[in-house]
């Protein structure tokens, strides 16, 4: 039997008995990051790193939560697992698996760009590699994150020069602190979300810079937000929060940026191409990298992706799981995550 298999609840270790990114309640889980589809509430023990804990504590709440360093080893009935950085969000992991010789690497959702606040992506040999598809088509090639940042800064500076009040949209675990970090404070201020500024404060608690923020609040003068701008969530897009800010301009930061019409579909006047996931040709050098003759696919363009990593002469298979790369942070579906946030902006 492999030393990973795929069931109902997720990526089992039978030797080890525990699951890698369960998407339903299992006894002990192992979790590459605090996203909602990868780190879900219900499990009775949970294992990450300590850069990840912090997040993963508020998000989830009161559980049982144990962490690790990078590199360091964990053995259970003598299969040795590691972590190591994924590069896709502050604390986020691979999880590198091994007994007898057999290397597994479970990838949960990474990227090879260092963005300058994750830990930067680490190649890890393996014979068997489980990889994300998230934009997983030859159409998704990505601009180096310093001009889309300056992009993202010359539109706000001409917002700013119109009177107008910039409003721009990305997750609030990862994406949001990385917009926070590119922007140019010189032009005006930065408003947050009041789910952006949560994960903020959880973040900066730990250690990690950001620049001044403020959170939005029914206190704040609407005539104060003009020449500013404002970090929200995509969910945030279309409701009454956004008419508190006038008259605005609406930029949305995601790798769905690329296809037409995205930006129309997410209530956006500019679309800027900026992922925490891999573009095609990451995702190709990501799996060289790895030396890997077997290569599982977990979520997104899983069949056209691994269709053609056979053709590169790899063993590769298309898995059905629960993941949903960036789906799962910008679409609003009831969960735990996306109902504080409404309550956030709500309460603002």
């Amino acid at each position: 039997m492999p030393l990973l298999t795929f069931n109902d609840c997720g990526i089992y270790c039978e030797r080890a008995d525990v699951y890698i990114d369960p998407w339903k309640p299992v006894d002990r889980a192992l979790i590459t990051h605090g996203h909602a589809d990868h780190s879900r509430w219900g499990n009775k023990y949970y294992l990450c790193t300590r850069a990840a804990a912090p997040v993963i504590r508020y998000r989830l709440g009161d559980i049982k939560l144990e962490t690790v360093e990078f590199g360091e080893v964990r053995t259970i009935n003598g299969v040795r697992f590691s972590f190591h950085p994924a590069g896709h969000i502050i604390g986020s992991a691979q999880i590198r698996v091994e007994y007898q010789g057999e290397i597994w690497v479970a990838s949960g959702d990474y990227k090879l760009e260092d963005d300058g606040l994750s830990e930067a992506y680490e190649p890890i040999r393996c014979q068997h590699f489980i990889t994300e598809s998230t934009f997983g088509l030859p159409v998704y090639r990505w601009t180096p994150q310093e001009e889309v940042m300056a992009d993202i800064n010359d539109w706000w500076r001409q917002t700013a020069s119109e009177g107008r009040t910039a409003i721009l949209t990305g997750y609030a675990l990862g994406k949001a602190q990385r917009l926070l970090d590119g922007l140019d404070t010189s032009i005006g201020k930065i408003y947050t979300h009041g789910a952006i500024e949560n994960t903020n404060e959880v973040l900066r608690k730990q250690g990690i810079k950001l620049p001044p923020t403020t959170r939005v609040t029914r206190e704040i003068n609407k005539k104060d937000y003009p020449g500013n701008i404002v970090v929200a969530t995509p969910g945030a897009i279309g409701q009454p929060w956004v008419k508190k800010f006038g008259n605005a301009s609406i930029g949305a930061a995601s790798g769905w940026m690329t296809l037409r019409g995205a930006r129309r579909r997410r209530g956006a006047d500019r679309g800027f191409v900026l992922s925490d996931h891999c573009d095609w040709p990451s995702l190709l050098e990501a799996i060289d990298l790895t030396g890997a003759d077997n290569v599982y696919v977990t979520h997104g363009y899983t069949a056209i992706f691994s269709k053609y990593l056979r053709e590169q002469g790899l063993n590769a298979v298309e898995l059905h799981t629960e993941y949903e790369g960036e789906l799962a942070e910008i679409e609003t579906k009831g969960n735990a995550e996306t109902e504080k946030e409404n309550a956030a902006a709500d309460a603002e």
